[in-house]
């Protein structure tokens, strides 16, 4: 059998990045999460100019350095300068201009004094307080200087990097794009949620649970359909989506046994590497590129719904995110105090679903691959190595932390 790292290696090799793409900065924030591809250097300086910090009057310090509340200075508003004025006045001794925040300061003040500490007059103001050289002034430049770098590739676009390019005037920034993958759920026994069981039948959940974790993952989810076993109809199905051009990942689940109606593994074969991995659960899985002239690349996943996540966990994510250029693409490992005796298959790595709390794991619901319920209140898989048989309550081991 092929081991888990061996086979994270394969799935590796084939998710590879897209080249970079322009994406605006527009309201749908389509860039939100992605990463830059480019250093992005400032073509203009922030604040453009200087400007009041705050509402108040903008004056010449030397004018009001007596003004206290005892000895007021009074002193004849010549202007009114409100954000967005395009022409900058220029103040004159013994004059004071009612100025809002953000607003251009005129040339020749030195300072600005708050709104609080003036009776708020327009014509003849009372002003009750002095102000240093610069007080209540942001000066051009003083967050951003033209032609610094002000965001780095690599750099995931946040809520704050949207808001600093839009401020910079840029409409759009150079990142990685998003893997772009299809879902393929197979069965027979499959049915779609609302439609009433017969006996046999299933509800298909793995499409939906696949899709969502291509999406937490930082994925772009172009569809995912459910097929029966039939080959000619999965082989269809499956060229007719590569065929718009807009898939970078086929990821399937089911039908990669050593049962009859292996549908996935009938269809691919000789196209896909089938192979059984040394883990539990997930043990049969494939890896490879199509064979027409897209040549996609192709996962296969197991069927059972906990095989299928747990493989996405442990083979699909990291290599998602790694080719996104986001961080951290694999999850979080820890160590933990085991809260119990466990055993597990020697010559596989099991991955068991697990609750951590604190420093101590306790192992969560039966290893079997198809209780899903145990896996859906998990925040963790806790792994136990190939070499392992036995592991008692107080030994330290491995965790995924899922939160």
């Amino acid at each position: 059998m092929r081991s888990v790292d061996e086979h994270r290696q394969v799935v590796a090799g084939l998710i590879t990045a897209r080249q970079p793409v322009a994406v605006p900065i527009a309201h749908d924030t389509a860039a939100l999460g992605l990463v830059l591809a480019d250093d992005v250097v400032a073509p203009l300086s922030l604040p453009g100019f200087d400007n009041s910090a705050m509402d108040g009057y903008a004056v010449i310090g030397d004018d009001i350095a007596t003004a206290s509340d005892e000895t007021p200075v009074r002193l004849p508003v010549t202007e009114d300068i409100p954000a967005g004025r395009t022409d900058i006045p220029t103040i004159t001794a013994g004059t004071a201009h009612r100025i809002m925040t953000g607003a251009p300061l005129p040339s020749g003040a030195t300072g600005v004094v708050p709104v609080e500490a003036t009776d708020g007059a327009i014509d003849i103001v009372t002003i009750r307080a002095s102000v240093r050289p610069g007080q209540h002034i942001r000066r051009a430049g003083g967050d951003v200087t033209v032609g610094t770098t002000v965001l780095r590739a690599g750099q995931v676009i946040t809520p704050a990097v949207l808001g600093l390019a839009a401020a910079l005037g840029l409409a759009e920034l150079t990142v990685i794009p998003r893997q772009r993958v299809l879902v393929m759920s197979t069965g027979t026994e499959l049915v779609a949620p609302g439609i009433p069981l017969q006996p046999g039948q299933i509800y298909e959940s793995n499409a939906v649970m696949l899709a969502a974790a291509v999406r937490e993952a930082g994925g772009e989810v172009v569809a995912a359909p459910t097929t029966g076993d039939e080959i000619d109809v999965f082989r269809e199905a499956l060229h007719r989506q590569i065929g718009t051009g807009e898939v970078d990942l086929v990821i399937t689940t089911g039908g990669v046994s050593a049962g009859a109606y292996e549908v996935v593994k009938d269809a691919l074969s000789g196209t896909v590497e089938f192979v059984k991995v040394a883990m539990q659960p997930g043990m049969p899985q494939g890896a490879g590129n199509l064979d027409d002239p897209s040549g996609t690349s192709i996962v296969t996943l197991p069927g059972n719904p906990v095989s299928a996540l747990v493989s996405f966990e442990v083979f699909v994510r990291p290599a998602l995110r790694a080719a996104m250029g986001l961080p951290n693409p694999d999850r979080r490992r820890r160590t933990a105090v085991l809260a119990e005796d466990l055993t597990s298959p020697r010559g596989k790595r099991q991955f068991r679903r697990g609750v951590l709390e604190a420093d101590t794991v306790t192992s969560y619901g039966p290893p079997a691959s198809h209780h899903l319920r145990w896996l859906a209140s998990a925040n963790c898989l806790l792994e136990l190595d190939e070499d392992t048989a036995e592991v008692a309550a107080g030994e330290v081991v491995q965790v995924w932390d899922l939160r």
